[in-house]
């Protein structure tokens, strides 16, 4: 710890009777919309020191409700944290982190945020190759707990169980439930936050860049003819400084323009949309999914072997 450190930590212990949970909501706010815009782990030693002094905090003790707040707000740091570690390939940190936040997020006694959590580690999970049966536990463990409720925990989670439907071939499964989740998102309660929020609501003063990424590529996966229409009008709700979720837009073009047989433009369009920013859990999982979609002899093209390098890093 910096001098500089050690004389705030030493200002925070003097007044740790007056913890400022809005001022820490708002540090959570910030986390889930930079990790959308900054290099992928560059966050991670900022969000450790965070996790770390709310841990302080709450081995401190403080009067019920603020214990609880201090729990969501570890919970929340904790579930970014972890999709850094993921993102950087520290598979193991990262679930350590993950079952951190679970229980941070249950002792909170925020159902909502408890349904977020585990949806958003199988969120991750999927992103990181895990086993299926990792993520549809981790994904019907959040939706049992929503218990239908809407929030944006499960939202996401059903954006992971049409993911599943997709990759077993259920089309017909992954449209239902993408039914589903758009009308989740529509009847989300007035208020309703969570780490995610930031994600969706920042990016374009409402959260339908957030639905429209999300309805995109379930499309994309089921080759529905409306994919290419749900791509664009997401790529037209966020700006290009969130390169995430831009980046991702552009590699699910990628994929059409693959399966259209446009082999050429579609490596060319996924080499593009890798160069801006670092390769994270969901980049390395779209380019991949790109590279097995190539036809036999696509494979042995520079710009297939170019996307292949960079898949492999």
């Amino acid at each position: 710890m910096s001098t500089l450190q050690e004389v705030f930590a030493k200002i925070e212990r003097v007044a740790d009777g007056n913890v400022d949970l809005d001022e820490w909501e708002r540090t959570v706010y910030e986390y889930s919309h930079l990790i959308s815009m900054k290099p992928v782990g560059s966050l991670m030693n900022d969000l450790t020191a965070d996790v770390i002094a709310v841990g302080r905090l709450l081995h401190r003790g403080h009067r019920p409700g603020v214990q609880a707040g201090l729990f969501r707000i570890s919970a929340g740091l904790s579930g970014l944290l972890a999709t850094e570690l993921g993102d950087v390939g520290d598979r193991r940190t990262a679930r350590i982190a993950w079952r951190s936040a679970r229980r941070a997020a249950d002792a909170s006694g925020d159902r909502d945020l408890s349904v977020w959590v585990r949806a958003k580690e199988a969120d991750d999970a999927r992103w990181a190759g895990s086993p299926v049966p990792v993520v549809s536990r981790l994904v019907d463990e959040a939706a049992e707990m929503a218990s239908g409720s809407p929030s944006y925990g499960l939202f996401r989670a059903q954006t992971v169980q049409a993911w599943l439907a997709a990759r077993r071939g259920d089309h017909a499964g992954a449209r239902s439930v993408l039914r589903d989740f758009v009308w989740t998102f529509e009847h989300l309660p007035d208020g309703s936050t969570s780490p995610d929020a930031a994600f969706g609501l920042v990016a374009s003063g409402s959260g339908e860049a957030f639905l429209r990424w999300h309805e995109a590529y379930v499309r994309t996966l089921i080759d529905d003819d409306q994919a290419s229409r749900a791509t664009e009008q997401a790529l037209a709700l966020y700006p290009a400084t969130l390169s995430g979720p831009v980046a991702l837009l552009n590699l699910m073009q990628a994929m059409r323009l693959v399966r259209e047989r446009e082999v050429g433009e579609g490596l060319s369009h996924a080499l593009a949309a890798l160069e801006s920013g670092s390769m994270s859990a969901a980049r390395r999982h779209l380019a991949g999914q790109i590279l097995v979609g190539l036809p036999g002899d696509a494979h042995a093209l520079p710009a297939a072997q170019e996307l292949r390098a960079m898949v492999s890093v």
